[in-house]
């Protein structure tokens, strides 16, 4: 019975920290070999981090990945590694490096690359053309890039059925979006099943600027049933002992593996002959080899997959946690305004963080009610969070006295607003600078997209943590934490109507239609594409409609001007999002 020991390193590195990389990949390594595992797979692009953008064009930045992978070669000589990193020859490509007895014995370089959404690969890499099947200890593996596998007649079909691998090994780095899981377990288990083999899936976990990798590592038969599956949102390692007679035996049964194989020889092709190669890897002596032969692999347990609002919280944990963790920041900087966006993200950064390391401000105006104080008091006291407080209502009234001999004889209007949020900025900016806090903001997808924020003021900081959250999910997270933990969120921050609280008796739906209306015009216009004309035969009111898209689309230039925010979306604003701020064309 020929049974493969294979581990997968589901880890977090750091864009540009290589060494770093380096140095978790040989521990995970280690740990491997502890295990008695026969291979080891870590992620794409594992060395430099992912995506490393126009860092791929130093060429200081290739030739230390370069020199990187070559300290690894020697590291393990009795396990076979898989591990991803930038090839260098006439260009540059995104590739997986297979050693073994301390040499590489094959490069794999990226098919496909992808060129949408958040990704931009086509700016950077030459695409692969050779599809290898691994010959390593009787068994037979092929090895493919993350986008690789997405495609029916890529090159795992090359590989399953022309080269006969059991297992195919994917390297990937594919970032989080609520529902992606499904999506990509969905597509996973159909090529399975379609090509009669396993596929070992290892995931990237970690944030990584707006990005979030959600990790969820996969070993699935050949029937497409997942028998393993890493955590989500933490490192982890999976390790799985397969039988790989078992593919054979699924292949007996399967006509449509003949048919295929009689129209690649016969009939029209899809196939490059010249694309499948083979990698003989030969075996080296091990010490003590005959007793780790019987050493059985642990088997990790199969992680069960979290429901919709707990992964989103989770990426949003992870999102803030590895943002400040590795730009070198300890503590985070929150106004406090004892409404719900500014509530969620103190609970998020609470356990991004820990309490102590998370600083709450309070900054009363004259509008401010003295519930919303009860409420940032009562906030704080459960998440157990300091509280500074600082009233703006002093220094407005001298910005205003300065200004009064500009604005004699002109009404109030939001200039006077936007005073008091651009004071608050200045004010937790200064507290910024002074003890290396990062800002976090508050604002969320609902009120970017329309433009219902002050650039340099509550637009004012390093990273916006519901940048990407529409209002009518800040609020299913609410009610998912305090089923989680019961009074997380007070109950009067959530049943409160919204408001600013800039002049008296304000509230949100004085500008905005309500959010449960704007947020699905919204999402139809921006992740979905649609028209006006599309919108409005959904039942909303055509004025509704007309005034919602004329703000999104007004509004791109404060949103450039926004900081980095954790992508929780199909189509978050930022790389998915790309609309010329200088661009008369009217979808009305």
């Amino acid at each position: 019975m020929r049974k493969l020991k294979l581990g997968l390193g589901q880890m977090n590195p750091t864009v540009g920290d290589i060494d770093g990389n380096l140095s978790h990949i040989r521990d995970m390594i280690q740990h491997a070999r502890s295990e008695h595992a026969d291979i080891i797979a870590f992620p794409e692009l594992a060395l430099t981090g992912y995506p490393p953008e126009d860092l791929l064009l130093k060429p200081t930045f290739i030739e230390k990945n370069l020199k990187a992978l070559y300290e690894l070669v020697s590291f393990a000589p009795d396990i076979l590694v898989m591990v991803g990193f930038v090839d260098k020859r006439d260009d540059i490509y995104n590739a997986a490096a297979v050693l073994y007895a301390g040499k590489i014995q094959g490069v794999y370089r990226k098919q496909y690359l992808p060129n949408y959404g958040v990704f931009d690969e086509n700016r950077y890499f030459q695409e692969g053309t050779d599809s290898p099947v691994i010959h390593y200890r009787s068994m037979r593996i092929g090895i493919n890039i993350c986008e690789d596998i997405w495609y029916p007649k890529g090159p795992l079909y090359t590989q399953a059925l022309l080269g006969d691998a059991e297992c195919i090994v994917n390297l990937s780095a594919s970032p989080f979006y609520a529902g992606k899981r499904e999506v990509r377990e969905g597509m996973l288990k159909t090529r399975a099943a379609d090509n009669a083999c396993y596929i070992a899936y290892v995931n990237m976990v970690g944030g990584q600027d707006e990005l979030v990798f959600d990790g969820q590592s996969l070993v699935i038969s050949p029937e497409g049933g997942i028998e393993s599956r890493g955590k989500a949102f933490q490192e982890d390692f999976l390790f799985t002992e397969i039988d790989l007679d078992h593919v054979f035996r699924v292949r007996l049964h399967d006509p449509r593996r003949r048919k295929d194989k009689l129209s690649q020889t016969y009939g029209p092709t899809h196939w490059n002959p010249d694309s499948l190669s083979v990698w003989s890897i030969e075996e080296t002596q091990r010490a003590g080899s005959p007793e780790k032969e019987k050493t059985a692999l642990r088997k990790s347990a199969l992680s069960e997959p979290m429901g919709k609002m707990e992964e989103i919280y989770e990426a949003l944990v992870l999102g803030v946690r590895d943002y400040v963790r590795k730009n070198q920041f300890r503590d985070v900087l929150i106004g406090l305004s004892g409404g719900i966006d500014s509530s969620i993200v103190a609970a998020v950064a609470a356990d991004a963080l820990g309490p102590e390391q998370v600083h709450g401000l309070f900054m009363p105006s004259m509008y401010t009610s003295k519930e919303s104080y009860e409420d940032v008091l009562k906030l704080t006291s459960s998440l157990r969070i300091p509280l500074e407080t600082i009233p703006i209502g002093p220094i407005f009234e001298q910005f205003l006295q300065c200004l009064s001999p500009l604005f004699e004889g002109r009404e109030r209007d939001t200039t006077e607003e936007n005073l008091q949020s651009r004071i608050r900025g200045l004010l937790m900016m200064a507290l910024s600078n002074k003890f290396h806090w990062l800002v976090l903001t508050t604002g969320n997808k609902s009120e970017m997209s329309v433009g219902y924020q002050t650039l340099y003021g509550d637009m004012a900081g390093g990273f916006a943590v519901l940048k990407d959250v529409p209002k009518t999910m800040v609020y299913d997270i609410a009610d998912f934490l305090n089923i989680r933990r019961p009074d997380t969120i007070p109950d009067r921050i959530i049943d409160k109507a919204p408001t600013a609280e800039l002049r008296p008796n304000q509230k949100d739906i004085d500008s905005l239609p309500p959010y449960e209306i704007l947020d699905p015009i919204m999402e139809s216009y921006v992740e979905d594409d649609q028209g006006f004309d599309e919108i409005i035969a959904k039942g909303f009111d055509p004025r509704t409609v007309s005034n919602v898209l004329r703000l999104i689309d007004k509004s791109e230039y404060k949103r450039r001007q926004s900081p980095p925010g954790v992508k929780i979306t199909m189509r978050a604003f930022g790389k998915d999002w790309r609309v010329p701020i200088t661009n008369r064309f009217k979808d009305i």
